[in-house]
């Protein structure tokens, strides 16, 4: 079942469409989506390397764009929301001393988010209900998502058919670190946050 799911994938990697799925996955992983766009973008740089860097350029604006949509969504239900039940409990100290330091340190946060395995939309949302800076939100983002996303697709287009031998050859021990690092990433937001 995993082997075809994989042949499926490359084969959907290849499609002329893939570009518009690989910007509608990264933007919406950058506010709400658990997925990272990591699972289009290694099949479609395996299946056509002349196009890597054009892959890498569409994850980077998509991600970011998204990211303010996970800004806005913190901004916006803060508010609404997470202000009053702040107040109710008491507890606006302390959220005004977390946005201080969150704003003093917020554009090494957001690029090291943007940069890890991280979830960015737990940055992107906190960006926003901290009212960190929009300028330094939106360069740290474009910064550390174009870094990650552009040694992602150097490494595979360097030794692109070398890796892709490698993966099919290791597909269920690679799945299985995928899923643990992505579970590993929200534990690490529910217990480090």
């Amino acid at each position: 079942m995993l082997r075809t799911l994989y042949d499926r994938t490359m084969d959907l990697a290849g499609h002329r469409h893939a570009l518009w799925v690989l910007a509608a996955v990264a933007f919406i992983e950058s506010s709400v989506f658990p997925i990272p766009p990591d699972v289009m973008i290694i099949p479609m740089v395996l299946a056509a390397r002349a196009r890597a860097w054009r892959i890498a350029l569409v994850a980077t604006v998509a991600s970011v764009a998204g990211g303010l949509l996970g800004y806005a969504i913190g901004a916006g239900l803060y508010e609404t929301l997470g202000r009053p039940i702040l107040e109710f409990y008491g507890q606006m100290d302390k959220f005004e001393s977390f946005q201080a330091r969150y704003n003093e340190w917020g554009a090494w946060i957001v690029a090291g988010a943007g940069f890890t395995p991280f979830p960015y939309k737990v940055i992107t949302i906190a960006s926003g209900v901290a009212d960190l800076d929009l300028t330094v939100f939106t360069v740290a983002s474009a910064l550390s998502r174009g870094a990650r996303f552009a040694l992602e697709v150097g490494l595979l287009w360097w030794f692109g058919p070398p890796i892709r031998v490698f993966i099919e050859r290791n597909l269920p021990a690679l799945t299985i670190a995928f899923f643990v690092l992505l579970f590993g990433g929200f534990l690490a937001v529910r217990y480090l946050f």
